[in-house]
């Protein structure tokens, strides 16, 4: 007997009307979860102050981050759920509402660099340059094999130090780079204690001493790319009939932020508001890729943004975004914080690339939604509406009613509190009365 396979779909309609409890039961009856997975996304269930205290020092308690899911998501052909984790409203409704446009024209591509983390020796007082060089050079094969050597548990995974680079910084100084494929690892542990086990042996080849030794942030060895297409037509929204347009506006804001480093730094901003909240639900260091981001985007001695949209040969927007982005899906959080391992289940996330990409693709997601209201009706409409769901729920309204009371505030652009506890009186009332 032939198993039928249910083809999951990220495009859940009406979601964000329904109760946190309605959405996980979607979420069963869409097969993203089991019901006790569902079930285990209940507040912080499974995360206490005994594993908290085993993760980080001085414990005092446990500080909670809503956990959201970004929609309409579809990456290399698949739909997806985006688990994001972040404090600030409007940017999981905007990543699902970018995702929806992109979809339109195919969704998102990416492909990624191997994943490779950089280990750094630094070496002071070095004698002569031209001879430590050679040395080196002579000397990779033997250099890598050693460093193998140390690595035995990550080359049984197929990783392993790939590659050995020297860089002159001054008249006496180096620096050697390990380049080191870490696999599902960020591999900062391992990289680190890589350095420092090699540094002795690189020292006497080159007759310096060894200084600071471990990993860069600067990870542009492991670089993700992402590209997404929206058709004109699919651009245009109530006020804002013509599509071409939209997208006019959209890629002048892009050349704003081509043009000026201060627009660029906020252009930026928008691209880490999705790969940030990715990273946080999924335990990963996004300090780590904001660091690297930053510096990539400097790579030219001008800051610059990490995406680039252009008009494509049939007038579409095309959009591209290339940036470093080490990821990991293997120890730390992921193998101690049960939410990060939900988070990572719900994002069907396969591998360390694989998580690299997703969250890329949010990134894009979240330039494209908010170049898309600059351009048009500001970036405080959007704002303002949710905003409007704090104050609804500030003053008690729940489930349904948030949206329902949300709703007329932003129609009348009233968001005292006072007239949001007149609305929900009204609204209760009227639900009463139908009973």
């Amino acid at each position: 007997m032939q198993t039928l396979t249910v083809k999951r779909s990220s495009r859940l309609s009406g979601f964000y009307r329904q109760s946190p409890e309605r959405r996980r039961t979607r979420l069963v009856e869409s097969r993203w979860l089991s019901p006790e997975e569902a079930e285990s996304c209940a507040g912080l269930a499974g995360f206490d102050e005994a594993c908290a205290d085993a993760m980080v020092e001085n414990v005092v308690g446990l500080h909670g981050l809503p956990l959201g899911l970004a929609l309409n998501f579809v990456v290399n052909g698949e739909d997806r759920l985006v688990p994001m984790a972040v404090e600030e409203p409007s940017i999981i409704a905007a990543a699902s509402y970018a995702a929806r446009l992109c979809a339109e024209g195919g969704g998102f591509s990416v492909t990624a660099d191997a994943p490779i983390t950089t280990a750094q020796v630094q070496l002071l007082d070095v004698p002569s340059l031209i001879a430590a060089e050679a040395a080196l050079r002579t000397n990779t094969a033997e250099l890598l094999a050693e460093a193998n050597g140390y690595l035995g548990a990550m080359c049984a995974r197929g990783g392993g130090a790939r590659e050995l680079e020297v860089r002159v910084l001054d008249g006496t100084t180096l620096v050697v780079h390990l380049h080191v494929d870490t696999r599902d690892a960020m591999g900062a542990n391992l990289v680190n204690s890589l350095a420092e086990k090699m540094a002795p042996q690189l020292a006497a080849l080159t007759g310096g001493r060894a200084g600071l030794k471990i990993l860069t942030n600067l990870a542009d060895r492991r670089k993700v790319y992402v590209r997404a297409t929206v058709p004109a037509a699919a651009l245009a929204f109530e006020g804002f009939p013509d599509g071409e347009a939209v997208r006019d506006a959209i890629l002048e804001g892009q050349l704003f932020a081509e043009m000026d480093p201060y627009r660029a730094v906020t252009h930026n901003k928008g691209v880490m508001n999705g790969v940030d909240a990715v990273l946080v639900a999924c335990g990963n260091d996004w300090r780590a890729v904001e660091a690297g981001a930053h510096a990539y985007a400097s790579r030219s001695g001008v800051y610059r943004p990490l995406t680039s949209w252009k008009k494509g040969p049939a007038g579409e927007l095309v959009g591209l975004l290339e940036m470093p982005l080490a990821t990991s899906t293997v120890g730390g959080a992921a193998r101690t914080h049960p939410g990060v391992r939900r988070a990572l289940k719900l994002a069907r996330v396969e591998s360390a690339v694989d998580l690299a990409g997703l969250a890329a693709a949010a990134g894009l997601a979240t330039n494209l939604a908010a170049l898309k209201a600059l351009g048009t009706e500001g970036i405080q409409k959007g704002h303002m509406a949710l905003h409007a769901r704090r104050v609804a729920a500030e003053v008690g309204a729940e489930g349904e009613l948030v949206e329902i009371v949300a709703e007329r505030l932003a129609r009348e652009r009233i968001y005292r509190p006072e007239r949001a506890r007149e609305i929900l009186a009204e609204e209760v009332r009227r639900k009463e009365a139908a009973r």
